[in-house]
């Protein structure tokens, strides 16, 4: 069974929570932003290296590897995060595909065309523009980035499939999400209990200030955590 891991976010007690449960996954997609505004990059990195695992990058490793592309506001957090893994894992993460494709399922971050721009549970008017570089016989894209887990279909029938966030979920739910990917190509989304308001007093203790809105968007479950 493939399961699917996105937007960690150097959460290593979410990331563990998630292994645990997950006993019947034998392979993983491994789907970006492994280790930026997380306390356990390292460690976190280290734990993904034990799996069975195809990886692509995500937003965050191409900050983390180019801290001019990243925003103002989170460079401070960017710079701490690559500190922490050293130039030669950052360059290797920074070098990872931006896609990755099996039978007629489309892996990537946030979409084909851009790892910032990405889809919402409710179609938007920017939809089409986002599936401008899906192959016609793609009837699966799976991404991330946004951090809702949620599956729907699109344009043209192509199934639409988030896994959610295993580290900073942002939908009201403190629970680690992921997803798994059973017989005839059925996905199930998971969620797993642990102790997220820990996650967050580490955020805070290892990367100090440039670490307070992860914090809170770990305690709060919710991206508008000001």
């Amino acid at each position: 069974m493939l399961g699917l891991l996105y937007d960690v976010h150097g959460n290593l007690p979410a990331l563990e929570a998630v292994l645990e449960d997950a006993g019947d996954v034998d392979r993983w997609l491994l789907g970006g932003d492994y280790t930026l505004f997380g306390a356990w990059p390292v460690e976190t990195t280290e734990r993904l290296r034990e799996l069975e695992a195809t990886w692509i990058r995500g937003n965050g490793e191409r900050w983390t590897a180019s801290p001019s592309d990243a925003p103002e506001p989170v460079q401070g957090a960017v710079a701490w995060c690559a500190d922490q893994l050293g130039d030669d894992f950052v360059s290797v993460m920074g070098a990872l595909p931006e896609t990755w494709r099996s039978g007629h399922t489309l892996f990537c971050h946030a979409s084909p065309n851009s790892d910032v721009e990405s889809f919402l549970p409710e179609p938007a008017a920017d939809e089409a523009d986002l599936l401008s570089g899906v192959p016609d016989d793609v009837r699966v894209l799976v991404f991330g980035h946004t951090h809702l887990g949620f599956a729907r279909e699109s344009l043209g029938g192509l199934e639409l499939v988030n896994p959610g966030s295993v580290g900073m979920p942002l939908d009201g739910d403190h629970r680690a999400a992921y997803a798994v990917v059973g017989d005839g190509g059925r996905v199930e989304h998971r969620r797993v209990a642990y102790d997220h308001q820990a996650s967050a007093d580490a955020i805070r203790s290892r990367i100090g200030v440039a670490g307070e809105p992860a914090a809170r968007r770990v305690e709060r479950a919710a991206f508008d955590a000001s």
